[in-house]
């Protein structure tokens, strides 16, 4: 997670029942983290992870036609990459 430079000076105040915050302490404290710093490091990791999932795609008109040319194509033929998905996990060796 990037560490970010600005000073703290936002506050978001919290309504949960007790046994959330217990959960979410023990949580922190696993993570040897405090409650504010768990609580900021999975909240900011999955607000990255929500708007990267949602980022715009704006293509004009050539090269839209040349991207979905290319999703529609068939994949190339690639050995070392079937010989890679045809081997056993490691879990299962």
């Amino acid at each position: 997670m990037d560490d970010f430079s600005e000073t703290r000076s936002e506050r978001v105040d919290l309504r949960m029942t007790p046994s959330a915050k217990r959960t979410l302490q023990q949580a922190a404290a696993l993570t040897h983290k405090t409650l504010t710093e768990f609580l900021l490091d999975s909240g900011l990791n999955s607000a990255f992870d929500t708007l990267a999932d949602r980022r715009a795609l704006r293509l004009d008109d050539a090269s839209w036609k040349a991207f979905m040319s290319a999703l529609d194509a068939p994949p190339k033929n690639n050995p070392r990459l079937r010989k890679l998905l045809a081997r056993k996990p490691a879990w299962e060796r």
